[in-house]
C-alpha cells in the first residue's frame, strides 16, 4: 500500500479525457488531501478519519460544496485499492446549496466596489464590475481576448464597447453579444492601458504576479504573459468581501445582473435570455417571481395616481349615482319589460 500522497499522485494523473474546468478543480484539491494524509498510508485511513477533515475544512471556511468534492478525490484515490466500500456507509456527504444565489444590494454593492479598489489585486476591479454589468460566468471572463471586444476609443478611452462571448458552457450562451455600461468602459480603459502591447489574440485578464516595490510600498505588477489567461482570484474575492464586511460568492454577481433585469417590466424575457444565455429552470422560475413582484409594484404606483379625483369629476366616481341617470335597479327595470337595453 503506498503513501496517500504518490496515490493521489497516480490518479490525478489517470483522469484524462476530463473537462479542464474538471480537471482544473481535482487539482485544487489534491494539496489539501496531501496536507491531511499525505504521509499516511491508503490502508490507515478510515471513516473517523473523513469526518475529522470535513470538521477541520469546515472550521477553516470552507464551503460544503468545497468539502464534497476534496472527500470525493479521497473516494477516488481509495477506490483505486478497494477501500472506499467498508468505509462508505459510514462517510456522510455535506449538505449543498442549490439556490440560484442572492443578489448583491446596493450598499453592499458599493462596499465591494471600494474593497476591490484597495485591493492588492488590480483586476479585481474590473472583473467586479464587468461581470456585475454582463453577467458574465467566470469562465467566460477568464477566456476574453481582445479580438472578443468592439470598442470605440476617444481621446485614450473607451466611449463604449460590447463583448462577444467566445465560449461558454452551453449553446445558448456562446456568441452572445452585450453591450457595456459607462462604468465597465472607464475601468476598462484603466485596465487596458497596462499592457500597450498587445495582438488580438492577447487575454484581456492575462496571466500576472503582484509584489510590493519601492519606498511607496506600492503594488506592481511583473512576470506578464500576455498568452496566458489569468489565474483564479478567489482569494482577492474573499479578502475583498471581508474588508466590505459582506458575504456573498462569485456567482451572486451574475445573479444580480440578471434579477436586475427582471425587476424591470420593460425589458422582455427574451432579451434576458440574450444577454445572460442559458437560465436554467430553477432560475426562470426565481426571475419570474421577481418580475411579477415587479408588476404587482407597477399597479400600485398605478393605484396611487389621482385616478378618484379625475372620476368624481366625470360624474362616475364609485357609488356616485346622478338624479338624471337611472339607477341600476331602474335600469334592469326598463330592461325587463321592453325598455332600452343596457349597454
Amino acid at each position: 500500500m503506498p503513501l496517500l500522497s504518490n496515490a493521489a499522485d497516480v490518479w490525478l494523473a489517470g483522469k484524462t479525457g476530463l473537462a479542464p474546468k474538471s480537471t482544473e478543480r481535482y487539482g485544487q484539491c489534491i494539496p489539501h488531501l496531501k496536507e491531511e494524509f499525505g504521509k499516511r498510508l491508503v490502508c490507515d485511513i478510515d471513516a473517523n478519519d473523513v469526518a475529522e477533515y470535513q470538521r477541520k475544512r469546515l472550521t477553516a471556511g470552507v464551503s460544503n460544496r468545497t468539502v464534497n468534492y476534496e472527500v470525493g478525490s479521497l473516494r477516488g484515490i481509495l477506490r483505486q485499492f478497494g477501500l472506499w466500500g467498508p468505509i462508505a456507509d459510514r462517510v456522510r456527504a455535506l449538505p449543498e446549496r442549490h439556490d440560484v444565489g442572492r443578489a448583491v444590494s446596493a450598499g453592499d454593492e458599493a462596499k465591494l466596489i471600494a474593497a476591490a479598489s484597495v485591493s492588492r489585486s488590480p483586476a479585481l476591479l474590473p472583473l467586479l464590475l464587468l461581470s456585475l454589468d454582463t453577467g458574465m460566468r467566470t469562465s467566460e471572463v477568464r477566456a476574453l481576448r481582445h479580438l472578443d471586444l468592439k470598442l470605440t476609443w476617444v481621446n485614450g478611452n473607451i466611449a463604449s464597447g460590447e463583448v462577444i462571448v467566445p465560449k461558454s458552457k452551453t449553446a445558448a450562451g456562446t456568441g452572445r453579444l452585450i453591450p457595456f455600461t459607462r462604468r465597465v468602459c472607464a475601468c476598462l480603459s484603466l485596465w487596458l492601458s497596462r499592457f500597450p502591447e498587445v495582438a488580438p489574440e492577447s487575454f484581456v485578464f492575462p496571466f500576472y504576479q503582484v509584489g510590493i516595490g519601492g519606498n511607496s510600498r506600492t503594488v506592481e505588477v511583473y512576470d506578464v504573459d500576455l498568452e496566458r489567461p489569468t489565474g483564479s482570484w478567489r482569494k482577492a474575492w474573499l479578502g475583498a468581501c471581508k474588508n466590505a464586511g459582506v458575504r456573498y460568492r462569485w456567482h451572486d454577481l451574475r445573479h444580480t445582473f440578471v434579477s436586475r433585469l427582471a425587476e424591470s417590466a420593460t425589458i422582455s424575457e427574451q432579451t434576458i435570455r440574450s444577454l445572460a444565455g442559458h437560465v436554467s429552470r430553477q432560475m426562470l422560475e426565481h426571475y419570474s417571481h421577481i418580475r411579477s413582484q415587479a408588476k404587482q409594484a407597477a399597479i400600485r404606483c398605478l393605484e396611487e395616481q389621482p385616478s378618484a379625483l379625475v372620476l368624481e369629476e366625470t360624474g362616475h366616481k364609485i357609488g356616485h349615482t346622478d338624479a338624471s341617470e337611472p339607477t341600476l335597479a331602474e335600469a334592469n327595470s326598463l330592461e325587463t319589460n321592453g325598455g332600452p337595453a343596457r349597454i
